[in-house]
């Protein structure tokens, strides 16, 4: 038997919010029930798109920092950035990525303080293209709440 989580996500969110919920004695239990499976509903959304949000931000990621080189002054951070922009991602598991993906978004928020020191044009754009990346990756995280 191969497990179908996907479906398993959605009958039990279903279960709860439409039977089991409405048939429990308290306000309190049926809104905690509802709740549970609105729960359930966002993490069929993630479970479906985890591994492809975190590869696609890895990968932007890494290509702004090979594009950052140029404009950073620290040459320890140069470095650095230099190695994870030719980095790339070995383990595919959810974990694996969220942990490249953390270790990634902490080096873009040491570039951003870099940058933030800077005075020059190049520091400017890469600013720009920082907080339009910090922007971009909150809207892949949102939830399509088409569930409510």
């Amino acid at each position: 038997m191969k497990p179908d989580v996907d479906r398993l996500l959605e009958v039990a969110a279903v279960e709860l919010i439409g039977k089991i919920g409405p048939a429990l004695p308290t306000r309190y239990e049926q809104s905690t029930t509802a709740a549970l499976g609105a729960l359930l509903l966002a993490t069929r959304e993630e479970f479906q798109r985890g591994a492809a949000r975190r590869i696609e931000e890895n990968r932007i990621l890494r290509g702004l920092f090979a594009e950052s080189l140029a404009a950073v002054a620290d040459g320890d951070l140069r470095a650095r950035l230099e190695n994870a922009a030719r980095g790339s991602d070995e383990d595919f598991t959810i974990g694996g990525l969220e942990a490249a993906n953390a270790v990634l978004r902490g080096l873009l928020v040491e570039l951003h303080a870099h940058v933030e020191t800077l005075d020059t044009p190049a520091a400017k754009r890469l600013d720009e293209a920082i907080w339009n990346e910090l922007v971009a990756s909150t809207e892949r995280r949102k939830l399509s709440l088409s569930f409510f």
